[in-house]
């Protein structure tokens, strides 16, 4: 299944049970938010600015083989094929659920390159093509490196998130709080501070609230629908994208693990994000959905 920013809460049900999630959340994000003068500092730390002819084609090979080994993650069709070799149908649904993911490698690179980086991008344009497209590099291997952190060398992935790594410890990515949701960024910005404080009370409250709320799950996919066409039709796709990417990493800055991640965690608080972010073009019963377990765990 192809990533898409209209699709980015199933971006961030991957995102959740990834080793360094969190980390490819904040290529992303520093993807969405970059001015020219950012995605310049990008391009400025691009590996091969410097190389002769010769150690640029060694830096592509290193590159070509290092997204061949990143397909090694586990994926929804490999994990459900692995489950089914043994008959154990509960396994097979533990593996799709907290092993596999729905995306790949390559579908996180053309995201970040088409959508993230693509035509609607508003500083894109500002920037000379050769110094986006470097841009453009440092993020993807950045990106790939993190996606793939549990199956690649420790060494192959440090190389890939070297240059990305260097520029982000000196320009770290803006906070929820400053996306342009009018008032409801200030609520958004309050849920993402009340998820990153949750303890071990916090976290149960959530999972009660999830199992209650589990026959929602068809009016739960609609109202979430929704809330998606409603950001496309309004022009505000990417912000919506950025908010489920803060989401993220508020989940995994709260505590929230892989099993979360899969059990319904994840999607209920993807759905109080969107709540949130579309809530003055939803109606009522959409909204009732989406931010029910925000009800069950006041």
């Amino acid at each position: 299944m192809p990533y898409t920013l209209v699709s980015a809460a199933t971006l961030g049900f991957d995102l959740a049970r990834l080793p360094a999630g969190r980390a490819v959340a904040g290529v992303l994000l520093t993807g969405l938010q970059a001015d020219d003068a950012a995605l310049a500092r990008l391009a400025a730390a691009h590996p091969a600015r410097g190389l002769e002819r010769d150690q640029r084609l060694v830096l592509a090979v290193r590159s070509r083989r290092a997204r061949e080994m990143a397909v090694a993650v586990p994926h929804v069709r490999t994990a459900a094929a692995g489950a089914r070799a043994t008959g154990d149908r509960a396994a097979m649904l533990v593996q799709q659920l907290e092993q596999g993911t729905i995306g790949d490698a390559p579908t996180l690179e053309r995201l970040l390159r088409d959508d993230v980086l693509g035509a609607e991008h508003p500083a894109g344009a500002l920037l000379d093509p050769d110094l986006l497209a470097e841009a453009a590099d440092v993020l993807a291997d950045a990106a790939i490196g993190y996606w793939a952190a549990g199956v690649l060398p420790p060494l192959v992935r440090r190389e890939l998130t070297a240059s990305f790594d260097r520029v982000a410890d000196t320009a770290p990515v803006g906070g929820p709080e400053t996306l342009d949701l009018g008032a409801a960024g200030l609520e958004l910005a309050a849920f993402l501070d009340g998820l990153r404080e949750l303890d071990d009370a916090g976290r149960a409250c959530w999972r009660a609230a999830v199992d209650e709320g589990r026959a929602e799950r068809r009016p739960w996919a609609t109202a979430m629908h929704e809330a998606s066409w409603a950001a496309h039709v309004s022009g505000r796709t990417r912000v919506l994208a950025t908010a489920q990417l803060h989401a993220v990493q508020a989940f995994l800055d709260g505590g929230f693990d892989r099993h979360d991640g899969a059990a319904g965690v994840w999607n209920a608080v993807a759905g109080c994000v969107q709540g949130i972010a579309m809530g003055d073009l939803l109606d009522e019963g959409a909204m009732t959905v989406l931010r029910a377990p925000l009800t069950r765990t006041a």
